[in-house]
């Protein structure tokens, strides 16, 4: 599975968040905006990037 390592607008290092955010966000009892709270991720594009990677994932990983 592809992880994203960058930010597309910024170029932030998010790889260091995605496999803890992947892991917190698909238990599904905590919300996927707290967890990016927590990790400390304040930038919007980031948060963006993450989020939408995450959902274009669970769509994209059964053609794998």
């Amino acid at each position: 599975m592809m992880v994203p390592v960058r930010c597309f607008t910024c170029g932030n290092v998010v790889a260091e968040h995605w496999e803890e955010f992947d892991e917190r966000a698909n238990e599904g009892d905590e919300d996927p905006e707290m967890v990016l709270d927590e990790l400390g991720v304040d930038r919007y594009c980031c948060r963006r990037m993450l989020v939408s990677h995450k959902d274009l994932v669970d769509v994209v990983s059964p053609y794998q």
